[in-house]
């Protein structure tokens, strides 16, 4: 995991590792959900404020790429 030292410099030294952030809509609203990559399972969900209509990320915690479609090449002759 991420180290925080010293105490007093408010700062993370490095990624929060065997973590990973989705982006999801829970109610609505825009939400980033945190996932232990080790077991799969969700560990927290950051909210939006009441005012706005999406959430801050996560920091430090690496996003899963979404699996995306594929582009279908033209089959057309030159």
């Amino acid at each position: 995991m991420a180290v925080n030292k010293p105490v007093s410099d408010n700062a993370r030294k490095g990624a929060v590792k065997k973590r990973s952030q989705v982006k999801a809509k829970p109610g609505g609203a825009t939400a980033w959900t945190k996932r232990s990559k080790k077991s799969g399972e969700f560990i927290a969900v950051k909210k939006p404020a009441k005012k706005s209509k999406a959430a801050k990320k996560f920091e430090g915690v690496r996003v899963e790429k979404k699996a995306g479609k594929k582009k279908a090449r033209s089959g057309g002759r030159r």
